[in-house]
């Protein structure tokens, strides 16, 4: 068989070595290939423990974000652009005009109720971090005198803080409000810290963790803290109550870094009293909802011993409590905030880059990052998200406008009546509800996520506004002399009883 078929025999051995060769190279790719991805594990691993290398240091007086950005370039390219014009149905900035439009315009009753009060010069939507403090500068309410409380969230003012008080920043802060803020901003300036919110602001610059510097805040989370109100959302606020509250509660040794992640936030994004009559305060003593808030401005005298209020209303002269973007407040009082969401799970998601996990610091709206906002935990499509997102703020909206239309209706009322002869003490009864109506619906539209933070309780606040700005009309209407039985309704409806025209109790 050999002798006659010698071909036969030299095929087999060519096809053996033909597999032979093609099985050591498909080995020799394998372990290329191996060798690859093993060498790129490894280099993720090292990668990963070093997450950044420090090339200059900074203080916590190194207020200029660019000085960070040398050490954290990711962070601070994602921070510049805060500066880019946004825009959701609702909110943002996004045209090409130097300002943003004035909601003032937009919303004309917003005008009106804040007549006597600088918001009706100047009321604008809002913009991106990056401007906080030169929009600040340069609005028209500027045209009146402004308490240098009102930098406390617009600039990266702790070094100033720290100077004032000679190394105590509470000091410093406490001082502040009887300063005029066009002397105060240009010290800010001349010490070389003219800049918006910034990295020492949040950051402990020798360990990056998360803290919270603004004395408001502070003094505001150990109020709300000593009180028995319930605070789902902070558990450690629940656990620091059932150690004994041996000390003042102090969200930077307390908190989780959860907890931190809506604290930092809540440092600016608050309702707060601004003005040159005492120092900024943050009203949690009683809790956070819009009736807590309420119920502790009302019992807040002014140093004069009169009674509280931002304002007296131009035309009606009615004691207005004005609402700053309480965005913190509703949120505690919302589903995500019962469940552990934070403001930056929401508005600062986190984002791969390589091995390292880094929140965005493009602090934006959700809808506008919606895959990394809000697809980690609801697993919809990006269409479903907005469309249930646009069903909630519109009807929010609706409901805001139907309280404009009412307030304006009260309004109405009252300056007919006062036209007619009726007297302040015969009208109490509607100025005290104008008050209260005029709170509520201020309270959700100042508030910057058109009531999807909470979504029932916005509603339900609204409700109130309509119902309290429809029974103050009809008090207008009805009114006449204020016999004792007026001023016991006033009392029933509202909780304080009002005096004759000074508007103290």
């Amino acid at each position: 068989m050999k002798a006659r078929f010698p071909w036969f025999a030299v095929t087999q051995r060519g096809v053996s070595a033909t597999i032979l060769l093609s099985a050591l190279a498909v080995a020799a790719v394998v372990a290329v290939a191996l060798t690859a991805l093993l060498v790129n594990i490894f280099e993720r691993k090292q990668e990963a423990k070093v997450t950044t290398t420090r090339l200059v240091e900074v203080t916590r007086d190194t207020t200029d974000p660019a000085k960070w950005g040398v050490n954290w370039p990711k962070q601070y390219d994602a921070y510049k652009l805060t500066a880019q014009a946004t825009r959701t149905r609702f909110g943002g900035h996004g045209g090409s005009e130097a300002l943003p439009q004035q909601k003032i315009d937009k919303d004309p009753w917003l005008k009106r109720m804040f007549l006597g009060y600088a918001f009706s010069i100047d009321y604008r939507d809002r913009r991106g971090h990056a401007f906080m403090l030169q929009d600040q500068e340069n609005t028209q309410r500027q045209t009146k005198p402004q308490t240098g409380s009102c930098l406390h969230c617009h600039a990266s003012i702790m070094p100033l803080y720290r100077e004032l008080g000679g190394g105590d920043a509470m000091k410093g802060f406490e001082q502040t409000y009887k300063i005029a803020y066009k002397d105060l901003n240009k010290k800010l300036h001349d010490m070389g810290h003219g800049q918006p919110v910034s990295c020492p602001d949040c950051h402990d610059p020798k360990t990056m963790q998360l803290i919270v510097t603004r004395p408001a805040f502070l003094v505001g989370i150990q109020k709300l803290a000593a009180s028995e109100t319930p605070t789902p959302f902070a558990p450690s606020i629940e656990r620091w109550r059932a150690a004994g509250r041996k000390v003042a509660y102090d969200p930077n040794v307390e908190a989780t870094r959860g907890e931190m992640r809506t604290f930092v936030c809540a440092q600016c994004h608050i309702e707060y009293y601004c003005s040159s009559a005492m120092p900024l305060t943050a009203p949690w003593g009683k809790g956070l909802n819009v009736d807590q808030i309420e119920v502790f401005w009302n019992e807040t005298r002014m140093p004069d011993g009169g009674r509280f209020l931002d304002y007296k209303h131009a035309e009606t002269g009615a004691p207005i409590l004005k609402a700053q973007h309480p965005e913190f407040e509703l949120w505690s009082q919302g589903v995500h905030a019962r469940s552990g969401v934070a403001c930056a799970d929401c508005h600062m998601p986190y984002a791969r880059d390589g091995a390292t996990k880094v929140s965005d610091h493009w602090v934006r709206s959700p809808l506008l990052n919606i895959s990394r906002a809000c697809q980690g935990c609801h697993k919809l499509s990006e269409d479903e998200i907005k469309a249930r997102v646009d069903l909630i703020q519109t009807r929010n909206f609706e409901l805001m406008q139907r309280g404009g239309a009412a307030i304006t209706a009260l309004m109405d009322a009252v300056v007919a009546a006062k036209k007619d002869g009726a007297t302040d003490q015969q009208l109490a009864t509607a100025l005290e509800l104008q008050r209260k109506a005029q709170w509520r619906l201020d309270f959700i539209a100042a508030e910057n996520s058109m009531g999807f933070h909470a979504p029932q309780e916005a509603a339900r606040v609204l409700g109130e506004a309509l119902d309290y700005a429809r029974q103050g009309e009809l008090a207008a209407l009805r009114r006449g002399p204020a016999p004792a039985a007026k001023v016991a309704e006033a009392a029933s409806v509202t909780g304080v009883v009002p005096t004759a025209a000074s508007g103290k109790r």
